[in-house]
């Protein structure tokens, strides 16, 4: 080992006392797991992490002065500790982007996902390096880091090494972790190792032991929260419960002179790497030619199957539906244990995982969608909205996207999932209405670098449309059926399968009105007001087969669906949702008379 149980820990003390230090700054933290899991902490910076090659993730967020205390000492770009939870200082949570911090975490269980994900992308790409990931008691009792442990096990990712900080203690109380972790870490397909948190000697033998394992490996790490302090061992040392004086005296207990020249040595032994994005070219396909009416879930299938007979470098998966959501082509080659040569992951009946798994391969460089149904967005949503802040280029493939899935029933029929979506910044969301949008949604999609993207798409085969020569889609909305008159007396907006039920209203209205296909609200709200007079002439109505009051935005009138559905053939259930041309013509010409 580099640094023995002695340097190690003045190294630590002095990780303590800088992470001490920018918590008293900012009057705010977390000051249990800087004291209880300093030790393991330091052990993995000093000896183990191969700077530029391998990963830490934080998955304990709150316990970010710690992680930003060590990356300073280590020689990373982190900015001023006393900056810590100050507005343009260093945020209360680790966000990934900031020099050293390999994810960004905070909400629990997350970062545990994202470190899988990371040690899938290195196996991927047949790279060696490695990934550490600290959690704490309550990662471990969130359903996302079960999820994501389920699937490490059974992919026997083992470049991956789980460290428990095990106090036994959350901010309420006693942890109520599993009666037994150990067990249930074995069950999943771990080797599991147990040491003391502060036995340096005993910590670096059990990594020097990962490195030759076979399978992911779980460190219970036995720490006291608090550790020194006057509330050690309680839940009242989770947060910020110790005096100013107290704090003040345990910085000084802990500064070391000796610790920071170490770290010093570590510094200078490494060179920061910048990991910077590629620009993406995205190869031309060409479609196959059609000659009956297709779902869009069809059309995003057969956009896969071409691009991926190319050398473009995609890695996709479902969470187990791939043959419902197309998201599984005839040209997938399934990754599997021991073979992580091919470009589809089964990664099984967990959604939120898939989410946050995606994450952490987005992080390590790779292009990556999963699939799933509308509805299950739901399941996703936090790992979605840490694509979003983390400016993740995930693509999310979202089919079965409405009332007209149909014998399902309202289990199944999304209607505030769409709207909710759409409400998530630096969220890209496109509802494709034929082929044309659809290859759209895919390249722009694919040629992102700091958006993510959800690709929303019909279970049922629908009327086709023509998109006009010349249409701009970045403008997110653009007339595919013009009026026949100078004045327009009615614009029928519409997205997805609701384009071609729009063009059959239209047609019962007469030659005074237009339609607008929307492939994306985010993208039209952003052009200029004379773009947007342009298209919106006239009395406006919006028809969309979800939840109607975000619609109000730009629509007089709106068309939406506004209860959970029905079960019945997917045809009935959608007219019987008001999604019918009669009705809703009619609707409109009373309203305009």
């Amino acid at each position: 080992m580099k640094y023995k149980s002695k340097d190690l820990k003045e190294m630590a003390n002095a990780v303590r006392a800088w992470a001490l230090y920018a918590v008293r700054c900012a009057a705010s933290g977390h000051v249990g797991i800087v004291l209880g899991s300093a030790d393991v902490v330091t052990a993995v910076f000093a000896n183990f992490l191969r700077r530029g090659r391998d990963r830490f993730v934080l998955s304990a967020g709150h316990g970010s002065a710690l992680l930003y205390s060590v990356l300073k000492l280590a020689g990373y770009n982190v900015g001023d500790l006393d900056g810590f939870r100050k507005i343009a200082g260093l945020p209360g949570h680790p966000e990934y982007g900031i020099d050293g911090v390999d994810a960004t975490t905070g909400p629990l269980g997350q970062g545990v996902a994202n470190a899988v994900g990371m040690a899938m992308a290195e196996k991927i790409n047949k790279t060696d390096a490695r990934v550490y990931c600290l959690c704490s008691d309550g990662d471990l009792m969130e359903g996302v880091a079960n999820e994501a442990i389920a699937f490490a096990g059974r992919y026997k990712l083992n470049n991956l090494v789980l460290l428990w900080d095990d106090n036994g203690v959350s901010i309420d109380g006693v942890a109520q972790t599993d009666v037994d972790v150990v067990a249930r870490m074995t069950a999943a397909g771990w080797r599991v190792m147990s040491v003391p948190g502060d036995d340096f000697a005993r910590i670096n033998r059990a990594l020097a032991a990962a490195l030759q394992s076979d399978v992911p490996v779980f460190v219970q790490c036995k720490t006291e929260i608090g550790a020194g302090s006057s509330l050690a061992g309680t839940n009242k040392a989770h947060g910020l419960a110790l005096s100013d004086s107290e704090l003040m005296t345990l910085v000084q207990r802990f500064i070391s002179p000796s610790g920071d020249e170490l770290w010093r040595n570590v510094a200078m032994e490494h060179v920061s790497v910048m990991r910077g994005d590629k620009d993406v070219s995205v190869p031309n396909v060409v479609m196959p030619v059609l000659d009956k009416n297709v779902s869009t879930r069809e059309l995003s299938g057969m956009y896969l199957n071409e691009l991926l007979k190319t050398d473009f470098c995609l890695i996709g998966g479902s969470a187990y539906l791939g043959g419902s959501t197309n998201a599984r082509v005839s040209v997938s080659r399934d990754i599997v244990p021991n073979d992580f040569s091919g470009n589809y992951i089964n990664f099984g009946v967990r959604e939120h995982a898939m989410a946050a798994i995606m994450n952490g391969m987005s992080i390590s460089g790779l292009r990556v969608y999963g699939s799933t149904f509308l509805v299950f967005s739901d399941y996703m949503k936090p790992a979605m909205r840490l694509s979003a802040l983390s400016k993740l280029p995930v693509v999310y493939v979202l089919t079965h996207d409405s009332v007209a899935v149909g014998e399902d029933g309202p289990t199944h029929q999304p209607v505030e999932q769409l709207p909710s979506l759409r409400l998530i910044p630096n969220m890209n969301v496109f509802r494709p209405c034929n082929d044309v949008e659809v290859v759209y949604s895919w390249r722009r999609a694919l040629m992102e670098k700091n958006r993510p993207t959800c690709i929303v798409l019909s279970r049922q085969a629908i009327g086709r449309i023509v998109t006009p020569l010349g249409a701009d889609l970045s403008r997110g909305a653009y007339v595919v059926r013009n009026a026949k008159t100078a004045r327009v007396r009615v614009t029928i907006l519409a997205t997805g399968s609701e384009v071609p039920l729009a063009v059959s209203v239209a047609e019962k209205l007469g030659d005074n009105v237009q339609v607008v296909s929307v492939i994306s609200v985010s993208d039209f709200r952003n052009q200029d007001s004379e773009y947007q007079q342009r298209i919106l002439r006239g009395f406006v109505v919006a028809i969309e087969a979800a939840a109607s009051a975000p619609w109000f935005e730009f629509a007089d009138a709106v068309v939406g669906v506004d209860n959970f559905g029905m079960s019945g053939p997917g045809d009935e259930v959608y007219a019987r949702s008001g999604l019918d041309a009669d009705v809703i013509a009619d609707d409109i010409k009373k309203k305009i008379k």
